[in-house]
């Protein structure tokens, strides 16, 4: 499906529908060896180190200047062609030699930037919006890393360089969710599997993959141990690992900051954008994203970048905590259980990237521009529940995010004047498991939260005093008992309410 090119700009008409260019590797961040993408890798062979995927080609980028683009991306949202209508539509940015037909879509991609309404943006003193990932196919911003690893999969399959494709991950249940569901809409060109840690992922995410037909297997452990199994599989057999230690995972999650620059009009002055830290793919590919669109003249300023950790995995914030970047040494932690359960990770396969990335950013800023600052959980918890009455839909992470924005703004790290725009995500129902142990005050003693009696909502039964008038499936009431029951129900709840 298209549209009438002849509608178009005729400036930009010839770059509305891009063409397959572009020459992509990946690059080592050690030893920054090379190698192409048409092998499946995951780290330097040499080294063992994870990879970036860069493009040789890429200063033609430069010959279309900044404004230009930005028209470009606003007039290619008028495009009907499937392909183009998710993270793709900034293909040049994401997978330029991706053809259109190898592009999977699903609906992942361009979610809602939601304003919090005037009551919360007063109580937590900061104008800021949500971006609610959690509208993506799979209910989270997985399916944006995974649009991506797949089109690369299927780009390899359609040009006959690899076949009978087993796709397989560790997951803490969003990564495993967005996997199985795009591993299935290819069918027979790919089986998944996926590894989780033993009653470490909710019942709603465990039902995901199982939904879509993946193979899942439950480990003792927690999220690391899982990884540690993938990466011993992906490093002996010949099958496709979609964590983000996969280059082409990164490349999708960039879309992120692709979506937010233009839904701000292409203006990152003043403002701040705020993500959780799990396994540290999606920090690094926020970060790169900005970077691409600053170098490329489509944004002029560099926002302000904060990752969030609760302090019950919290690695990347302690080695932040050093200020001589010298003496900065990464050292995994073992975590402790946490509500915010997708970032409950101690050994993030992409801190490497975090480092080189926000290390680049922070140069290119012209000063620190990249904080990472730590929570309570109860304050995710809390934070969670104060968004989600106030008209959200975001999940503990989403909390977790919240909970950062109020630690950064009293540290000052966040100005007055400034605008904040806050990661969910996930759906809220994927975590509702946590809010149900809340309200019935059941969270175990280990998560360090203590639920407090504004915040606690439970249902309230009205039935009528006589017992006769109880209806069920199996007894439907006389119609004048009915109107009897109807009107004591009523009366109970209208009391209920001070109607």
């Amino acid at each position: 499906m298209k549209m009438n090119l002849d509608l178009f700009p005729e400036d930009i008409r010839p770059h509305i529908i891009p063409e397959p260019k572009g020459e992509l590797y990946y690059k080592c961040l050690g030893c920054e060896a090379e190698y192409g993408i048409e092998k499946l890798l995951y780290v330097c062979p040499a080294c063992n180190q994870v990879l970036l995927i860069h493009d040789r080609n890429k200063d033609r980028l430069k010959e279309i200047d900044g404004p230009t683009w930005q028209r470009i991306f606003d007039y290619r949202k008028m495009l009907k062609i499937p392909a183009l209508k998710g993270i793709y539509r900034y293909h040049e940015f994401i997978g330029p030699s991706i053809p259109l037909e190898s592009i999977l879509y699903l609906g992942e991609g361009h979610t809602p930037v939601v304003e919090a309404n005037a009551l919360l943006q007063e109580k937590m003193g900061v104008k800021f919006y949500y971006k609610n990932d959690g509208q993506n196919p799979s209910a989270s911003f997985k399916d944006r890393g995974m649009a991506s690893a797949l089109s690369s999969i299927k780009f390899l399959i359609d040009k006959g360089l690899v076949s009978d494709v087993i796709s397989i991950c560790a997951s803490t249940g969003d990564t495993s969710a967005a996997a199985a569901l795009y591993a299935s809409y290819l069918g027979p060109l790919i089986k998944s599997a996926v590894i989780l840690p033993h009653k470490k992922v909710t019942s709603a995410q465990l039902a995901q993959p199982l939904g879509s037909g993946a193979n899942v297997f439950e480990i003792p452990g927690v999220f690391d141990d899982c990884m540690k199994v993938v990466e011993y599989l992906s490093g002996k057999y010949p099958v496709v690992l979609l964590n983000s230690k996969n280059a082409w995972r990164i490349l999708g999650q960039e879309s992120y900051s692709y979506e937010i620059a233009q839904d701000f009009d292409w203006d990152m002055k003043d403002k701040v954008v705020v993500v959780p830290i799990g396994n540290a793919g999606n920090i690094s590919a926020v970060m790169n994203g900005f970077l691409k669109f600053h170098e490329a003249g489509i944004i002029s300023t560099l926002p302000k970048i904060i990752g969030v950790q609760s302090e019950h995995a919290d690695p990347v914030y302690r080695y932040y905590l050093e200020p001589d970047e010298k003496k900065r040494e990464f050292k995994p932690v073992d975590t402790r259980p946490s509500v915010a359960q997708a970032a409950m990770i101690g050994n993030p396969v992409s801190m490497p990237r975090v480092v080189k990335i926000a290390q680049k950013y922070d140069a290119v800023s012209g000063s620190r521009n990249v904080f990472v600052v730590q929570v309570k959980e109860q304050d995710i918890m809390d934070c969670q529940l104060t968004a989600n009455q106030n008209g959200h839909i975001t999940c503990t992470q989403g909390g977790e995010c919240l909970a950062g924005l109020v630690a950064a703004k009293s540290q000052g790290i966040i100005g007055n004047d400034e605008t904040a725009i806050l990661d969910a995500t996930a759906h809220a129902i994927k975590f509702s498991g946590f809010q149900d142990l809340y309200f019935q005050n059941k969270i175990p003693e280990s998560y360090g939260i203590t639920p407090k009696d504004s915040f606690i909502n439970l249902p309230a039964l009205i039935s009528p005093d006589d017992a006769n008038l109880i209806p069920s499936q199996e007894k439907r009431l006389e119609k004048s008992e009915f109107q009897r029951f109807v009107k004591d129900v009523s009366q109970k709840i209208a009391q209920q309410l001070n109607l």
